[in-house]
């Protein structure tokens, strides 16, 4: 006599061929690497998106402009008037002083040093023109506007406009 199992077939087939049960278990391995590669992406880049000085830049279509090996000096102007060279807090009255220093530095390149100006978009005009000439005035008129891409967000673009040589 022939042996039948507990789903009454020969073999334990019923119906319709050789299925196989649900798996009620969830391989996690392929998730975790997963996981981690966009851990370590994320890791890598924040530092890269982020600016030191945060600053509602304006937007414009302008094209980046290419930077050249040395590294430009970033002048911030934040939206309640505070400047920054680089991450430092420069009160109004140093500024002058603090220009002619960045000036003498590169007194003898052929180029003076490019000067990265990032200015809140709130701002007045006149008070952005007032710091684009205290540069003039220091000899330092290699000056890009840094600004957002139109079709890009604040927190995530950072294209420069056109370098302009400002010849008061």
């Amino acid at each position: 006599m022939a042996m039948s199992g507990p789903s009454g077939g020969v073999g334990g087939r019923r119906g319709r061929g050789n299925r196989r049960a649900p798996m009620a278990e969830i391989n996690v391995t392929p998730l975790v690497d997963v996981m981690l590669v966009l851990l370590i992406i994320f890791m890598i880049t924040a530092p890269l998106l982020a600016s030191a000085v945060p600053i509602d830049l304006p937007e414009s279509r302008a094209k980046p402009v290419e930077t050249e090996e040395q590294e430009p000096v970033q002048l911030s102007v934040g939206a309640d008037d505070t400047i920054y060279i680089g991450e430092e807090v420069v009160p109004e009255a140093e500024l002058p002083a603090r220009l002619d220093a960045i000036a003498r530095e590169n007194e003898g390149q052929d180029r003076p040093r490019q000067i990265m100006l990032r200015a809140d978009k709130g701002l007045d005009y006149g008070r952005v023109m007032r710091i684009m000439g205290e540069l003039n005035r220091a000899g330092l008129t290699r000056i890009a506007l840094v600004t957002t891409g139109a079709t890009e967000t604040p927190a995530t673009a950072g294209a420069v406009t056109d370098s302009s040589e400002t010849g008061q």
